[in-house]
């Protein structure tokens, strides 16, 4: 069963998909976000794909744990996909995910250029591991 994990930004919407094991994330792409319904067709398109049963949609949190304007725009997000997919959409906690996938790229030694064209991608797998991870236990 592959479960897809998103992190969803205003501008862009970082991909990754697990393995059908469920035990390990591996980044896809980048959605540029251009239209809801472009995002949304896109996102369909993935899950055809790569089979996904669940979603994951990372949930950024104030440190202090109360949710802001960008966390109740991906409930929205999250909410309107269930309906549009009629797949489980979980929220999962994501503070700190982008900081963590920057660290990572850096020390990585991956060029400033590239990080901006797969910090996305790397937050989505962070939030998926995270979330199978916690899954598995």
């Amino acid at each position: 069963m592959r479960i897809l994990g998103l992190d969803v930004g205003e501008r862009t919407i970082g991909v990754a998909v697990s393995d059908e094991m469920g035990w390990t994330a591996q980044g896809i792409e980048t959605i540029r976000r251009t239209s809801q319904e472009q995002d949304y067709a896109r996102l369909l398109q993935l899950i055809s794909q790569y089979q996904v049963e669940e979603i994951v949609v990372g949930l950024p949190k104030n440190m202090n744990g109360t949710i802001g304007p960008s966390g109740e725009n991906c409930q929205r997000f999250a909410r309107q996909l269930a309906e549009r997919t009629k797949l489980p959409v979980h929220l999962w906690d994501e503070r700190l995910t982008t900081m963590a996938a920057e660290k990572m790229l850096i020390s990585a030694d991956v060029s400033r250029k590239k990080r901006k064209q797969v910090i996305d991608k790397m937050a989505a797998v962070i939030i998926l591991q995270g979330y199978l991870d916690a899954k598995s236990r």
